[in-house]
């Protein structure tokens, strides 16, 4: 269980890092080291991973212009987010942390855009804009 616990502390500690540092390719990477022996389990926790892990890609796919692959991937990221509330686990303070850092990086892929491009935002992600993000 320790040996677990570290693993994961140090998943999330690469994670951070790498998201942090703009890269989402290897911040995916970081965690896909813990969730893929894993990924088969009945496991809310599992599945949060999973959740952060299409968190990254939906960033590197914003970097590479392809809103709309980054939509779903950051829908599928909330969907398993939601689950946050359903698991005990100690690491609980840890991944809030974690999605507080992806909202913001998230709000500054996103929040600087020329009004046409905001209105594509729109059209593509849903809500009114910034002050939706806001």
């Amino acid at each position: 269980m320790a040996q677990e616990h570290a693993a994961i502390v140090e998943a999330f500690a690469a994670y951070e890092r790498s998201v942090r540092d703009g890269r989402y390719y290897e911040a995916h990477e970081d965690l896909e080291a813990i969730w893929y022996p894993r990924r088969f389990e009945d496991d809310d926790e599992v599945r949060l991973w999973k959740g952060f892990i299409n968190a990254a890609v939906s960033f590197e796919l914003i970097r590479r212009k392809r809103p709309e692959p980054s939509r779903k991937a950051w829908q599928t990221y909330r969907k398993y987010f939601d689950r946050l509330g359903l698991i005990e686990t100690p690491h609980y303070p840890l991944y809030v942390t974690i999605a507080e850092m992806l909202e913001a990086v998230r709000y500054e892929l996103t929040a600087d855009k020329s009004c046409k491009q905001e209105e594509e935002y729109v059209r593509v992600f849903g809500g009114d804009g910034v002050s939706s993000r806001v």
